[in-house]
């Protein structure tokens, strides 16, 4: 069963509901993985804000409130106004591929024509200081793929992402903001921001308004990887927001391709290295049609590791235990606890709401730094 399957009772079917998601998923420490847990648990997004300050209280986080409804009906109330729409994972217009990540947004602000959600998608990424080469490469690739049908989807960053969505502005392309879906960044690209709402659509999962954060880049580059059926990397440096999305990719078993470039150019290391490692090499938009066109092979399995027996009462010490700076996957930590997974879980959430643990895109989990 997926961990974001949706009890029939907290569908959200009116404004007062769509504002309880948001007030959940808007409150501290409730990443998605926290969300679809406590809706599994309470039913609804109203029971679990009314059961969430007990929670914190049971975990000995005395001071625990959760957002506020006023902020949050001011919140969808701002975001009609401008002729946004809030997208919840539960509508039929959510995208299907999205829908399948492990920590897959429970709710999107959206702007522009919804049905390029339902369209095939292929993500190009790359350096904000790209070359001139790397830029005409991008463009070509670009019209290529809006020409085969594809939608073309990017971070709306300058460079590469600049040159990607102008090139499928009239084919298709979607962008995904690491902001709140009003807030232009980086200023540069304030025409192509507002082209892109009326050729194509734009999407976050940040407040209304919320600049742009450190934080929010890779949260925003899962949802490229989600998106998308591949990730092609045009330029980018071995330590880059580019390989984060390629690696998010390759996680969610989806093909991670890459433009090869000159060794001796740092822009190109990235891509050179996921070569190096198996990513497949593209020289043009031809590649990547004749490759997505080919039957998947099926996934290696990975042997089972041996489970550890843990007495229940020790579960939130073996946890921490086990967890260390270097985030891993939920489900390794439940198998290696040898406990069953919703005595685990139950365990993540009071340590979560501790503060003693952090979430990371993909499902991972990590002692808190």
């Amino acid at each position: 069963m997926s961990n974001q399957t949706i009890p029939p009772s907290a569908i959200p079917t009116t404004d007062i509901q769509r504002i309880d998601w948001m007030r959940l998923i808007r409150s501290r420490r409730v990443g998605p993985a926290t969300f679809y847990r406590l809706l599994g648990e309470c039913g609804s997004a109203q029971a679990a804000l009314a059961t969430l300050p007990q929670v914190a209280r049971d975990a000995g986080v005395t001071d625990y409130e959760t957002c506020a409804a006023t902020y949050a009906a001011a919140e969808l109330a701002q975001g009609q106004s401008k002729g946004y729409h809030l997208l919840c994972i539960s509508d039929p217009e959510y995208p299907s591929l999205l829908k399948k990540i492990p920590d897959a947004p429970p709710i999107l602000w959206v702007v522009g024509d919804l049905s390029l959600l339902s369209r095939p998608s292929v993500s190009l990424v790359g350096a904000r200081n790209a070359s001139s080469l790397g830029v005409r490469m991008t463009r070509l690739i670009a019209h290529e793929l809006g020409e085969a049908g594809y939608v073309v989807t990017s971070g709306l960053a300058r460079g590469i992402d600049a040159a990607a969505h102008e090139a499928a502005l009239k084919t298709g392309t979607i962008a995904v903001q690491a902001s709140g879906l009003d807030v232009i960044y980086p200023r540069e690209n304030a025409r192509l921001h507002d082209d892109i709402a009326q050729s194509g659509l734009r999407l976050s999962e940040q407040p209304i308004g919320l600049p742009p954060q450190a934080r929010h880049f890779p949260q925003r580059n899962r949802i490229i990887a989600g998106l998308s059926t591949a990730t092609v990397v045009i330029e980018g440096a071995a330590r880059s927001g580019s390989l984060i999305t390629a690696r998010d990719t390759a996680d969610l078993g989806r093909d991670v391709m890459a433009v090869p470039g000159n060794p001796l150019d740092a822009r190109a290391a990235g891509c050179n290295m996921l070569i190096r490692d198996g990513a497949m090499l593209v020289r043009s938009g031809k590649d990547i049609i004749d490759a997505l066109q080919m039957p998947e092979l099926p996934p290696l399995k990975a042997p089972n590791p041996k489970p550890v027996v843990v007495p229940p009462e020790h579960v939130a010490e073996k946890i921490l235990t086990l967890l260390g700076p270097n985030a891993i996957p939920e489900d390794m930590l439940i198998r290696d606890t040898g406990l069953p997974a919703q005595s685990v879980s139950q365990h993540l959430l009071s340590l979560e709401l501790e503060g003693k643990i952090e979430r990371h895109p993909g499902g991972m989990l990590a002692l808190a730094s």
